[in-house]
């Protein structure tokens, strides 16, 4: 059985949102997380154009959470986990494109991971109250500008390094009802595999990871968990096309754009 997809979309110059079935959606109203009903409209997939599934209050982002990402860095298991948070101006939807400012020219990687999306509002949750408390999965590309991360000995630049403008990708949409640990995340870079690992590598898993951070921070509806990336990850030339791939979730799809700066500084990019 399928698991029911949900997304937000922008149609005829109005928002929304629904149920992906194939290419039709099933319109709703009210509250995605809340009281919603099925309007009985529905609308082609083709009339428009997908938003973010979510607006979250805050997009947190794990470091080193696969086993098989440790072992080749060299990392020792971290005793709980090890988080940064993205910007809320740096979220980016499917088939919109990244780029990068002005002032900096240095490596751009791409990260694909499963991402979470809380469905209820989380404070000081036990690991059992928090599976209940996800509402979702999500495809999830967390850009890093890479050379930003070390560049200052004295600070680790994580929030500079992931806050850029567009650098929070997620979506195309939120799935409901899966195993994650199942789940299978690629990433193809031009039609190139280039990640391909298990969920099920993850050293916490998403019930540890939200009852972890509900123990520090109220997390709110719509909040979006990104957990941790797994070996693959490389930096990319503007003009390339970024697949986060996850069997029953879909694929996420963004462009690096091309800009007069990042064409004018190409040589550095390598």
């Amino acid at each position: 059985m399928t698991a029911p997809l949900w997304m937000r979309y922008e149609a005829h110059g109005a928002s929304g949102f629904g149920l992906l079935e194939g290419d039709q959606i099933t319109v709703c109203q009210g509250d995605m997380f809340g009281e919603f009903v099925v309007t009985g409209q529905t609308l082609a997939i083709g009339d428009v154009s997908f938003s973010l599934p979510c607006v979250p209050s805050k997009f947190i982002g794990l470091w080193n959470n696969y086993h098989a990402q440790a072992t080749k860095q060299g990392l020792s298991v971290p005793a709980e986990p090890l988080y940064f948070i993205k910007a809320a101006s740096s979220y980016c939807a499917h088939e919109q494109p990244f780029t990068v400012p002005a002032s900096y020219d240095g490596r751009v990687v791409y990260e694909g991971e499963l991402g979470l999306v809380i469905g209820k509002t989380c404070k000081n949750m036990s690991v059992e109250e928090s599976t209940n408390a996800i509402f979702g999965v999500t495809c999830i590309n967390d850009v890093t500008a890479l050379d930003l991360l070390t560049r200052d000995a004295s600070f680790a630049q994580w929030t500079r390094a992931k806050s850029f403008d567009t650098f929070g990708i997620f979506g195309p949409v939120i799935a409901t009802g899966l195993d994650w640990s199942a789940l299978t995340v690629k990433t193809l870079v031009n039609g190139r595999e280039r990640q391909n690992y298990q969920c099920s590598d993850m050293i916490f898993s998403p019930s540890q990871i939200v009852c972890a951070l509900s123990r520090e921070m109220t997390l709110h509806p719509g909040d979006v968990i990104a957990c941790g990336t797994s070996l693959g990850v490389l930096p990319i030339k503007p003009g390339t096309v970024v697949e986060v791939c996850i069997d029953g979730v879909g694929v996420l799809r963004n462009t690096f754009a091309v800009t007069l700066t990042n064409l004018e500084q190409g040589r550095r990019w390598t």
